[in-house]
């Protein structure tokens, strides 16, 4: 890890360190039992087992008719109807047929079930078919999708709408997951204000703490906004003795090389050890990542997009560990280039792009760098402009990351 420290890194090499520095970390997370309807996107704290067979009997996958595959084609008397909800039927006899319903039971010594498009029924209370059958046709066997006991849903898995609809078919109207780690979000800086304030020429609202603290709570997190540290270390460090008290840390401004970037010092004072001091990205090269006993510790540039890109490459994955979840992911998609795009290699570049509805279409948007506020709210991705490529034509396929 030294090397690391030392020398700028790829995002890549980066992100596999923040991953595999939170997986090691000693934590036992915290779980909480949860009403059914509130635990979308929450990270399941035990595996979900199937409670019986699913189905729980053989029943029918098409409207038709269930009978003896060995019987057609041919004419059968049909026994009557079932449909779904109706309770298991007794056996077939030779040459009957029982008319079924998607979803019902079939007949234990039926194996087929004929589709009704393919019969024709007469007076007589009979249906002919001149279709073959073969044994097991359009029906669900007893236990195909899950049997008793088994894991429908492992343990460490984010619940979503699938997920929902597997708890309530096995009877969990509450659910134990995962309690949200705990993320203190610390702004420095002397030129913040308030939000509610007028800043004069010279300061800026704080926004990043409030944006910061939204991509907290969507990845699973509970933010505690900290006051504004002032760039002094008598400001600084007791706010983050009081940040490093949390699950993990967020920290934002303060982390270049500049006489007043003072939160790498302080933090190291404070017995925090970096993983890495600088990231081969823009925005973002100044981006810190280490740990306190077992907690994580993020210092990111303090400009918005800095801050909004490097919390999605590094420190949301951090937190999805610490939620419980097993596979952190960073998504990405594949767009094409609707006109020429150009960028000096070196540094993976993510910049902000509108995507077109198709899914297909992108141009850049143009901005005036990480703290150009009002390009990011009208771009709806970013663009990820590899390191070791310099130029895209119209056309060409680039890959995207969705904004948070």
């Amino acid at each position: 890890m030294p090397e690391a420290k030392t020398r700028a890194l790829t995002f890549d090499e980066a992100r596999r360190i923040v991953i595999q520095t939170t997986r090691g970390l000693t934590r036992s997370p915290q779980t909480e039992t949860v009403p059914l309807d509130q635990v979308h996107s929450r990270i399941l704290a035990e595996d979900l087992r199937a409670d019986r067979d699913y189905p729980a009997l053989r029943r029918s996958l098409r409207d038709g008719f269930a009978v003896k595959a060995s019987d057609v084609p041919g004419t059968l008397r049909v026994r009557g109807e079932v449909r779904a909800g109706q309770g298991e039927q007794r056996a077939l006899a030779p040459g009957e047929a029982i008319e079924v319903m998607t979803g019902a039971p079939v007949p234990d010594t039926a194996d087929a079930v004929v589709m009704v498009e393919y019969v024709t029924r007469n007076n007589k209370g009979e249906v002919s078919t001149e279709q073959r059958a073969e044994p097991g046709q359009f029906i669900n066997a007893r236990g195909a999708e899950a049997q008793l006991g088994s894991v429908l849903i492992a343990r460490g898995t984010r619940l979503d709408a699938s997920h929902i609809a597997a708890l309530a078919m096995c009877g969990h109207s509450q659910v134990s997951v995962y309690a949200p780690p705990s993320v203190a979000i610390l702004a420095t800086g002397d030129e913040l204000v308030e939000v509610s304030e007028q800043p004069k020429p010279h300061q800026i609202r704080n926004s990043n703490a409030h944006m910061l603290a939204t991509l907290v709570a969507a990845s699973g997190g509970r933010p505690t906004v900290l006051p504004v540290a002032r760039d002094t270390k008598e400001a600084l460090r007791p706010l983050l003795e009081q940040g490093l008290w949390h699950d993990m840390l967020l920290i934002s401004g303060g982390v270049s090389a500049g006489k007043y970037d003072l939160v790498k010092p302080a933090l190291k004072e404070l017995g925090v050890e970096f993983q890495f001091e600088r990231v081969r990205v823009q925005p973002g090269q100044p981006t810190a990542f280490g740990r306190y006993k077992s907690r994580p510790v993020f210092g990111l540039p303090g400009n918005p997009g800095s801050s909004l890109i490097t919390y999605q490459l590094f420190a949301r994955p951090a937190l999805e560990i610490l939620a419980g979840d097993a596979n952190p992911i960073l998504p990405l998609l594949w767009a094409k280039f609707e006109a020429p795009f150009r960028h000096k290699p070196g540094l993976t570049r993510f910049l902000p792009a509108i995507l077109n509805e198709d899914g297909q279409r992108l141009r850049h948007v143009s901005w005036q760098g990480s703290s150009d506020v009002p390009a990011l709210a009208q771009a709806n991705v970013f663009l990820v402009a590899d390191e070791d490529r310099e130029s895209w034509e119209p056309g060409d396929l680039i890959r995207v990351m969705r904004k948070p």
